[in-house]
């Protein structure tokens, strides 16, 4: 019989082996780490995984489209000179009032709308993305998920962190498709080695590399202060200290002096944002109304955030949360409708349109929104009101297929779409 001990150095010379099996050379700083991700599967896994965290997390910003271009641009000069120049990087804004910015394996980068106002120059921007170039040319993620390997805790997995819904609960399902997907939170060395030599990629793209100082200055000020509150998501993955700043005052000392801010046309590229600040203000108010359950007060401020911008969707998107939630459903489907118009590029503004035509009984039409919805994001309520929709129909076979879906997702959902398809059968039997 083998013994504990004997198992447990079985497992750790495994252990051992595969981290060694698993090395592999940091591009950026040229250090052995454990990986044992190619990076053609990291490339695969940033390509995949890109547009799905984006739709899970409002969708690109559309009101401006010179402000992605603007930021893109930004980017790309950053990349020019990275240490991994070849990798296709790609660089969005996301709709989305929560100041963060994250990068995935390959260079897929996205930076919030909600962090963009908190920047002054172009300086600050180039530290940002410089950082999040640094994650992704380093190959920080693959790192982090060959260290989950390893100790037992499988790949992580991407995708939403949704809760369960009741069928017709709109206002419940809009708080939770926009759920949080993985991103990778890196440990503390990884941080200042993104710090570090994102700043050498602001000076050899010609930006003053004090921008990243101010940058870490502003954030452990906020840190401290009484707008911590909002800013929980951007300290969970990039912790402020002030021995990061101190890090970075070193680094500045050791970079060429003279570079640029661009002040004038970081100001010029956001001015869209700060004429919005009112309205994506208003509506925070509204969704922060929605969580304290006051109904009709949201309801009012997502009405009055229309009014200061009439072209954001996301505002009758909630409007129509609202009206779902009052079961007024032809109202709700004007309001979806708006959203879909105004933004179609983002599933949950078709899906939540595909929902109510079904509680409305136009079947023909929330087939077809809630097929689109599938396009931009496989969700398990799409499946699930598709299956619906097929077995009022009489359109048994499609009926369970979509259900069969559904059912994979687990929780309430799941549950519900396993009864229905046991019903299904029994009805067949």
């Amino acid at each position: 019989m083998i013994s504990r001990a004997l198992k447990f150095r079985t497992a750790a010379f495994a252990v051992a082996v595969s981290m060694l099996a698993g090395c592999a050379v940091n591009p950026v700083t040229g250090k052995k780490e454990l990986s044992l991700m190619s990076q053609g599967q990291e490339l695969a896994l940033g390509e995949q995984q890109y547009p799905i965290n984006q739709q899970q997390q409002g969708g690109q910003y559309v009101l401006d489209k010179s402000l992605q271009d603007y930021v893109n641009r930004v980017g790309q000069k950053l990349a020019k000179v990275s240490d991994q120049p070849q990798l296709p990087y790609e660089f969005v804004v996301l709709n989305n009032s929560v100041p963060n910015a994250w990068a995935l394996p390959g260079g897929k980068i996205a930076v919030n709308r909600g962090l963009l106002v908190m920047l002054d120059d172009e300086a600050e921007l180039a530290a940002v993305l410089g950082h999040e170039i640094v994650h992704a040319a380093a190959r920080h993620s693959a790192a982090a998920m060959s260290q989950q390997q390893v100790l037992g805790a499988g790949l992580a997995v991407l995708g939403a962190t949704t809760k369960d819904t009741a069928y017709g609960d709109l206002l419940s399902l809009g708080g939770q498709l926009g759920g949080s997907a993985y991103i990778a939170r890196y440990g503390r060395e990884n941080e200042l080695e993104s710090d570090q030599y994102g700043m050498k990629y602001m000076a050899a793209a010609g930006y003053d590399p004090q921008g990243a100082v101010r940058l870490q200055k502003e954030f452990v000020k906020l840190s401290k202060g009484k707008q911590a509150a909002g800013l929980e998501a951007l300290f969970a993955s990039h912790p402020p200290s002030q021995a990061r700043v101190n890090a970075n005052v070193q680094h500045a000392k050791q970079l060429p002096n003279g570079g640029v801010t661009n002040r004038a046309a970081y100001q010029k590229a956001i001015a869209q944002l700060k004429r919005d600040a009112d309205a994506y203000k208003t509506y925070d108010d509204a969704l922060a109304a929605v969580q304290n359950k006051q109904y009709d007060r949201a309801l009012s401020l997502a009405r009055q955030a229309q009014k200061q911008q009439p072209r954001e969707a996301a505002f009758y998107a909630l409007e129509g949360d609202l009206l779902s939630e009052k079961k007024q459903y032809q109202s709700a489907y004007k309001a979806y409708d708006n959203a879909v118009q105004k933004n179609p590029g983002l599933f949950s503004n078709w899906l939540k349109r595909g929902m109510v035509s079904a509680q409305l009984k136009n079947y023909t039409d929330a087939e077809r929104d809630l097929n689109r919805s599938l396009r931009y994001l496989e969700t398990p309520y799409a499946h699930y009101y598709l299956g619906q929709v097929y077995e009022i129909q009489g359109d048994v076979k499609d009926a369970y297929s979509h259900y069969q879906t559904a059912a994979q997702s687990g929780g309430d959902i799941g549950s519900k779409a396993q009864a229905r398809m046991q019903a299904l059968g029994n009805n067949q039997g």
